[in-house]
């Protein structure tokens, strides 16, 4: 299932990527609460994610209360813990104590490909031994940035096999900067949809990301840096950019919903 995520709380419309067909079905801004746009949702479901342990954007303390006037289905929690100081066992505690309460599906925090110990899956494995039985969830929750398609088939089978009994959901991902632009985003992105729709453990994915160049440019340097503007969904008018268009011209076989109950759009 293809979702968007964005990180810049533009005023875009998300409306443009629901043809109705149930192929698109949701979006998360990496906080608590939905972002502006000029159509709400889009008749998009939210996914709220708890990116930190506590911020003053997301605080832990109205987690709860948010998920339950905001009726999400889904939480997502922490984002790449694994490269910014939060240990496996400090995570456990923390996710245990704040997500464990809520009655919805859940994914455990977002962590990068890296393959360093310690790091990527090293650090979920770490997490679930650290959780010893005790923490609820339902996805395991990845990010991926690279240099080609083969080498993301590569990464997302073997977080299948690590972790064989969980559904995966993939949180971000594109090419690592390519030389050739939107048309190397856009060929890599074709390639990727097929795969992970055919890929029965592969619940939900977000391409990075739901913004345009300019709007990336203006509030996220380091991810022009890292990824580049040929991945953002939109143009700089807000009308879907040629990656944008994969989401809705490729034909229905491209895009599978597997359950769209699962982000509060039934």
């Amino acid at each position: 299932m293809l979702d968007l995520l964005t990180v810049d709380g533009s005023l875009y419309n998300p409306g443009v990527f629901n043809n109705g067909n149930g192929e698109v079905v949701a979006i998360y801004d990496y906080e608590t609460y939905a972002p502006p746009s000029t159509n709400g949702n889009g008749g998009l479901g939210f996914i709220g994610m708890q990116r930190c342990l506590d911020c003053s954007s997301s605080p832990i303390a109205e987690l709860a209360s948010r998920q339950a006037a905001q009726h999400w289905a889904t939480v997502f929690t922490l984002n790449e813990p694994d490269i910014n100081g939060i240990s496996p066992s400090q995570a456990a505690s923390w996710y245990i104590q704040h997500i464990n309460p809520l009655a919805i599906k859940k994914a455990l925090p977002a962590v990068t490909s890296s393959g360093t110990s310690g790091q990527g899956l090293s650090w979920v494995s770490q997490m679930i031994s650290a959780c010893a039985g005790r923490c609820y969830f339902d996805y395991i929750n990845l990010h991926w940035y690279g240099t080609s398609f083969a080498a993301f088939k590569s990464y997302v089978q073997s977080a299948h096999s690590k972790f064989p009994n969980y559904q995966l959901v993939i949180t971000e991902f594109a090419l690592q900067n390519p030389a050739g632009g939107q048309a190397a985003q856009a060929a890599f992105f074709k390639q990727a949809f097929a795969f992970l729709d055919g890929a029965s453990y592969v619940h939900l994915y977000f391409p990075f990301v739901a913004t345009s160049p300019a709007l990336l440019q203006a509030n996220d340097a380091s991810a022009v840096a890292y990824v580049g503007t040929g991945s953002c969904l939109y143009n700089n008018d807000g009308t879907p950019s040629a990656v944008g268009n994969l989401m809705r011209t490729t034909s229905s076989t491209l895009f599978q919903v597997n359950d769209p109950s699962d982000a509060g759009y039934v």
